[in-house]
């Protein structure tokens, strides 16, 4: 700089010295004295004190809050939870901090160094999960009402057993009782294939697929169910026409089943189920029996018809046919064929056929063996006074307490992945609540097989051989279902149907003593079951 600064001395009077001046003031001019600026100096105009400015006393100060405290109590409750720092440190990015703005604010070189010193600073604390809804809970009134519904047609056969009549078959069985087996067989393994197939479409949220599988799917089934009756000779004139029946009443059945109207089915049985329970006491007319058969029949099919679309179907099908009669070979484009065929005919369309035949064969399978536990002495040439009727009308009375233990192993398995804290916790509880269950059915089983040969009339007496192979059917026909309801059903398919094949060559062959063979299948089977379950539901993933 080129001059000298100039300093204002403090004070009113305080004029601009110099910096660096030596000027001194005295009393009597320049020589000595005291010093400008010094106490006791004296200006031009008399003495005059020239005092330093005061000074501030520092104040006591407060220590500035750690923004890292901050941090904790905003984001403690995550911070807490996190059982990796990079959890926190997603959550330090998600919250827009940036590494530049991490190392002005907290000191640190970026959010994955921040969030190593959060997790290491906040202690763990996993809180516990909200009580959620349990998507498993079903009524115990509807899945009861569901096993009325599956045995009640049963009572058709008290109202038509006098229109049956005739010389018994050469294994001593009541007239046309194996050309209505046939049918019911074959009735059985198509219901279960084509409820699979109309139930998946409505788990993709398309009931009017389902409704126009049902459509092509019940006739044809009651057709087959028909001609496999038809295929069966020797039988009474009125046992086809019954047979006929029963085939109609399936696909009926099934349409309202797999659309949920299973009050509207329980009330198109009233009549033949009331009629049924009048037979026992008072001797109907054969006139009566037909009618309040063909009534509950008309009214199922009736109602059944309602629920499908019908009309919509009737369109659909004119306008294929139109289009087949319409279509000529090589009309068109030939780059538009190909890219109409492309795009279209290869293109998954909703689920696939193949994956509902496995159902097919679980039904054929567990139909047979309960086939067997009814009539498998008698097949083996054993007397007409061995059929163990009441033991194939508890297993199917069981289904509807079946199905709502099912979905309480299903509750009770996805409570045990929420508390459970590690694979071998989880495994266990799925294991107590699979037997809880299991005990429970069989227990239910058991009641309905003592109950129901007690009230059958002329029933054989449910022996220790009898009972345990009606515990062993009744815990194949759980586990498969249980199989079954997690995916699993190629596996269940495969031992159902082996068992009954089994049973089958031992019967045909005559192997074996008929009550011994049925026990050494079934308890083969349920211990293959057994350890399917095991290993297939022992793992977390398989219930979520």
């Amino acid at each position: 700089m080129s001059g000298s600064l100039w300093l204002k001395p403090p004070g009113p009077d305080g004029g601009w010295v110099p910096v660096g001046s030596a000027a001194r003031r005295t009393p009597g001019g320049a020589g000595g004295g005291a010093a400008a600026g010094t106490p006791g100096a004296r200006g031009a105009h008399g003495p005059r004190a020239y005092t330093l400015p005061a000074v501030p006393r520092p104040r006591r100060s407060i220590p500035a809050a750690d923004p890292m405290d901050e941090l904790v109590a905003r984001l403690g409750v995550f911070i807490s939870a996190a059982v990796h720092p990079d959890e926190i440190a997603a959550i330090l990015e998600s919250d827009g901090m940036t590494d530049e703005y991490i190392r002005l604010t907290y000191g640190r070189p970026d959010s994955f160094g921040l969030a190593e010193e959060l997790f290491a600073r906040v202690p763990r604390s996993f809180p516990e999960p909200a009580d959620a809804a349990d998507p498993w809970k079903v009524s115990l009134t509807a899945c009861l009402l569901r096993g009325v519904i599956f045995a009640l047609p049963g009572l058709a056969y008290v109202l038509g057993a006098p229109l049956l009549d005739g010389p018994k078959d050469r294994l001593g069985l009541p007239a046309g009782t194996l050309t209505l087996l046939a049918g019911a067989l074959i009735g059985w393994v198509w219901d279960q294939t084509l409820s699979h197939r109309a139930y998946s479409w409505l788990g993709l949220g398309d009931r009017a697929a389902a409704g126009r599988t049902l459509l092509v799917g019940a006739p044809a089934g009651s057709l087959l169910g028909t001609a496999a009756a038809l295929a069966v000779p020797g039988g009474p004139p009125f046992s086809y026409a019954f047979a006929a029946g029963q085939a109609l009443y399936v696909g009926a059945a099934t349409v309202l089943l797999v659309l949920g109207r299973e009050r509207v089915l329980l009330a198109a049985l009233g009549p033949m189920a009331a009629g049924a329970v009048l037979a026992l006491f008072v001797d109907l007319p054969v006139p009566v029996r037909m009618t309040l058969l063909a009534v509950s029949l008309a009214a199922a099919s009736t109602l059944a018809v309602r629920e499908l679309p019908l009309a919509a179907g009737l369109r659909g099908a004119l306008r294929r046919v139109r289009g087949w009669a319409e279509r000529r070979p090589g009309a068109g484009p030939v780059r538009w064929q190909m890219l109409r065929g492309a795009e279209e005919e290869y293109t998954p369309r909703g689920p696939r056929l193949g994956d509902s035949v496995p159902y097919g064969v679980f039904g054929l399978g567990t139909g047979l063996l309960v086939l067997y536990a009814a009539l498998g002495e008698v097949l083996a040439g054993g007397p007409a006074e061995a059929v163990a009727a009441p033991s194939a009308v508890a297993l199917t009375l069981s289904m509807g307490p079946a199905e709502w233990l099912l979905h309480r192993f299903r509750s009770g398995s996805l409570a045990g992945l929420r508390a459970a804290r590690s694979s071998r916790a989880f495994r266990g509880r799925m294991l107590g609540t699979l037997a809880r269950c299991l005990a429970a059915y069989l227990a239910v089983l058991l009641a309905l097989g003592v109950t129901g040969t007690l009230l059958w009339p002329g029933a054989p007496v449910l022996t220790g051989v009898r009972t345990a192979t009606l515990l062993l059917l009744g815990a194949v026909m759980w586990t498969g279902l249980l199989l079954q309801s997690f995916g699993a059903v190629r596996p269940a398919a495969v031992v159902c149907a082996s068992a009954a094949v089994a049973q089958s060559l031992a019967l045909l062959t005559g192997l074996g003593q008929p009550r011994m063979v049925q026990l050494a299948v079934a308890a083969t089977a349920a211990a293959a079951l057994a350890v399917l379950v095991c290993l297939l539901l022992g793992r977390a993933t398989a219930h979520r």
